[in-house]
């Protein structure tokens, strides 16, 4: 019943910008952490940036002061604003939520969306 869409993937140059958004649907009552997560060819998938629903983030050191979540809670929606982009920022980014409340209840597991290429070359 829950899904996570993700949206705003695509190329871009080294020092460019792009905004991933992620849309929760479904019928949620609220959602704890939403997170980005990202992975590389040959790689482990590896935690991005996360924010809490109180608004507490937290940030990979190597994405730091170039990469920033928000979320709408109104919206179940989160957002990662990534500025002055480089190669190695390519992967495909995936949208997480944990825990979600919706009208069934608490649902403990892990939500993920598909997945939204990004990829940074010249």
């Amino acid at each position: 019943q829950v899904q996570l869409v993700e949206s705003g993937g695509g190329l871009v140059q080294p020092g460019g910008s792009l905004r991933l958004s992620c849309a929760a649907s479904g019928s949620i009552f609220s959602i704890g952490t939403l997170a980005w997560y990202r992975q590389s060819p040959g790689k482990q998938r590896e935690l991005v940036a996360r924010i809490t629903s109180g608004g507490n983030t937290n940030y990979a050191d190597s994405v730091k002061g170039r990469f920033a979540i928000s979320r709408d809670n109104a919206k179940n929606t989160v957002s990662l604003q990534m500025n002055s982009l480089k190669p190695e920022d390519t992967a495909v980014y995936y949208c997480n939520a944990h825990p979600v409340v919706t009208s069934a209840g608490i649902n403990s597991r892990d939500y993920w969306g598909q997945g939204t290429q990004v990829a940074v070359s010249s």
